[in-house]
């Protein structure tokens, strides 16, 4: 499991302490401070291997444990302190924590939701990268109720919204009251994953860099806005947190994502500065790719991921097959275009289309076939107009909206708005991790609670690590029909 260092600030009792350290160790997060703006040495290593639903919070003073975490208080050194508990996972407001003269401490929480944990256990993968928030206390809510024990007078209630602000460069100006919508929905999304510095999952979620997630983001965010720090320091803090031969959050294929985002982002904001500084480990990255691709074109990787919904199913390994032949495509098009050599990038290329790609079934390896190679049988064509938007996924929707753009774009718009309406029409304010068009037979809105016969449409569905109510509501991968919009709407 992966130690993730980063400084911060935090404010405790009135006291600002700067150049705090702030350690991700699995499902914990830790902050390490002495009081006098310097950082502590003592760092113990947290596997995180103990998943449970509860949360833990443990106090340390001088590196010695002095009490937990039990109900709404804290017992440390004979003191009660009160601390505030949010919803899912756990984090904390401190007062009267410590005094001027006695400020050395030592926290360690930990979160009831943990992605990184759950791929530990299920996958045997374990190298997720996160980034703490930098702060406590802060939460975030769709709906919210507040309960009393008694009559109260309340002043006031605050909320802040953390939410991405900057000039756009587009806007879909057209006349189309469902496509505005979704635009308007999707621009929301994106601008939630993307407050902080960094791109990642909305508040509900793990707040994590999943790289691979961030290509239809960077799509829809350099739509919106061109050049942007946020997604050159997403990249840059996964790549540094992944040392070759690692793969980046375990994925190889997220590694090979990482590739095709540099490419498509440099053509997209013209950064050849922070180009420039990715080709060497694109280099390292390309000969490790070169060891698990066999003589005969056949894959040999630890782990083959397209999307959840093609997850374990016949065509996956296909989509991964032609997310190798994207990104290596596009590599040798970055190393020529930096003077650099493409032989073993073109040697590679060479192996990997000595196997055909012939899906069967999925729509999104459909998709990638046609962004790999730049053509679509005519099987392939009916596969991807099947149903409509059945089988459609939020993450993969852009390559297959633009796989059917290329032979019949009055379709694609039309199957848009099938797809992203149907989540409009059950009440989304933003986009979804995943959806599924069958889930709206029968199911309620998330603003309503289900009636009799309905399905609760966040409760009842998902699948794999977003069952149920861990479906997150705010997915920035699904915001890459921005992309789409600007190219096909107009």
């Amino acid at each position: 499991m992966k130690n993730t260092f980063l400084n911060g600030r935090i404010i405790v009792d009135g006291y600002l302490y700067e150049d705090v350290l702030f350690d991700v160790a699995g499902n914990n997060l830790r902050v390490c401070f002495d009081g006098k703006g310097g950082v502590s040495k003592y760092l113990s290593v947290l596997t995180g291997k103990n998943y449970t639903s509860r949360s833990v919070l443990t106090l340390y003073k001088n590196r010695e444990r002095v009490g937990a975490y039990t109900k709404k208080n804290v017992r440390m050194a004979g003191r009660t302190q009160e601390i505030t508990v949010f919803g899912e996972g756990f984090e904390m407001e401190i007062k009267q924590f410590i005094t001027k003269e006695d400020r050395a401490i030592f926290i360690e929480m930990n979160f009831s939701v943990d992605e990184p944990t759950e791929f530990t256990l299920l996958y045997g993968i374990g190298s997720a990268v996160g980034i703490p928030t930098m702060s406590f206390g802060q939460t975030g809510f769709r709906f919210v109720r507040l309960d009393f024990g008694g009559e109260v007078e309340l002043k006031s209630i605050v909320a802040e919204s953390y939410i991405l602000r900057k000039p756009i460069v587009y806007k879909y100006d057209g006349q189309d009251s469902v496509i505005r919508k979704i635009y308007q929905t999707a621009k929301r999304t994106v601008d939630l994953c993307a407050p902080k510095g960094y791109v990642w999952d909305g508040i509900k979620r793990d707040r994590l860099v999943w790289i691979g997630d961030i290509h239809p983001e960077m799509l829809a965010l350099t739509t919106l806005y061109g050049r942007m720090k946020e997604i050159e320091q997403s990249l840059d803090f996964v790549k540094n947190q992944t040392p070759l031969p690692g793969w980046m959050n375990g994925f190889p294929m997220y590694s090979m994502w990482w590739i095709i985002i540099v490419a498509d982002y440099y053509k997209r904001a013209n950064a050849y500065d922070f180009t420039e500084r990715q080709i060497e480990y694109m280099q390292g990255l390309i000969l490790q790719m070169n060891s698990c691709v066999k003589d005969n074109g056949q894959l040999n990787y630890p782990f083959y991921f397209v999307d959840w919904p093609t997850h374990n199913q016949p065509d996956e390994i296909l989509g991964a097959r032609a997310i190798n032949i994207i990104a290596i495509k596009k590599a040798i098009d970055l190393l020529t275009e930096f003077g650099q050599s493409t032989h073993l990038a073109t040697k590679l290329l060479d192996r990997l289309q000595k196997v055909p790609i012939l899906p069967t079934q999925s729509k999104q390896v459909t998709a990638l076939k046609y962004f790999a190679l730049g053509y679509l049988s005519e099987e392939d064509k009916q596969n991807l107009l099947k149903g409509g938007a059945k089988g459609l996924s939020t993450f993969m929707s852009y390559y297959i909206l633009k796989a059917i753009a290329s032979f019949d774009k009055e379709q694609a718009v039309k199957i848009m708005k099938e797809y992203y309406g149907a989540m409009l029409d059950k009440g989304a304010t933003t986009f979804w991790e995943d959806f599924d068009v069958e889930w709206a037979n029968k199911s309620c809105r998330i603003d309503e609670f289900p009636k009799d016969n309905q399905k609760d449409i966040h409760g009842d569905f998902g699948d794999y690590c977003y069952k149920g109510f861990r479906h997150s509501l705010c997915h920035g991968w699904s915001a890459g029909v921005i992309a789409f919009i600007k190219e096909e709407c107009l």
